[in-house]
């Protein structure tokens, strides 16, 4: 069977809904947090797949979180290797950072469901074609060399990108709107949802609304993205 090691930065932050189009594909999943004392020793080219999840930490926090300059490197590796390797919210500007992009914070915290525009109708992502989905980030970046920009929104003009066929890096949360751990992302960031201005009420409403459709988009674009990896 197959292998998919999903890295987790923060325990709130899962596979999601992402977990059943991985698993239909046939992948046995395994799961690493960061912070475990094993983690440096990791072989992250190993696997037959690689999902990097989102946190509320930025890429250049460093010395803040030395795990990041150690995830960079075996980040490097296996892209060097060209292994199937996705990235989300944070996870997407891992990839970035790793394919020497800049990360930065944007210009404003984007938070809420809203959809993207498409950049390419035939890639995976055409399953999101106006359907809202969720967003919770404040960082962005550069778009790295090679690769092709498949997603954008007025705030955020690169929403997402892939590198060839194996790479997929998304700024959204795709995989969010049926997890009952959106109530812990709203207790937990409280303070960061206030500081921007948002209605935790207000989003539990837009996540009641759209949610299940945005998981039903997310599922299928990255079933697709899967299936074409062969």
């Amino acid at each position: 069977m197959k292998t998919a090691l999903i890295i987790r930065h923060v325990p709130r932050e899962g596979v999601a809904g992402f977990r059943a189009p991985i698993e239909a594909a046939g992948y046995a999943i395994d799961r690493v947090d960061v912070t475990g004392d094993d983690f440096e020793a990791l072989d992250l080219v190993a696997p037959d797949l690689v999902v990097m999840m989102g946190g509320p930490m930025g890429v250049y926090e460093r010395e803040a979180h030395p795990w990041i300059a150690c995830q960079l490197k075996l980040l490097a590796r296996r892209l060097a290797a060209d292994r199937p390797t996705l990235g989300v919210c944070f996870g997407a500007q891992m990839i970035a950072a790793a394919l020497g992009a800049e990360v930065y914070p944007g210009p404003a915290k984007e938070i809420g469901f809203g959809a993207v525009a498409l950049h390419d109708p035939a890639s995976p992502l055409r399953h999101l074609a106006d359907v809202p989905v969720l967003h919770w980030h404040g960082d962005t970046f550069t778009l790295p060399e090679g690769a092709e920009l498949l997603a954008s929104s007025p705030l955020y003009p690169h929403q997402a990108f892939r590198r060839g066929r194996k790479v997929l890096a998304l700024q959204f949360h795709a995989e969010m709107g049926e997890d009952p751990r959106f109530d812990d992302w709203l207790e937990q960031d409280m303070d960061y949802l206030l500081r921007a201005g948002q209605c935790p009420e207000a989003l539990r409403a837009a996540h009641a609304t759209h949610g299940a459709n945005a998981v039903a988009a997310g599922r299928a674009m990255i079933a697709e993205w899967l299936d074409q990896l062969g």
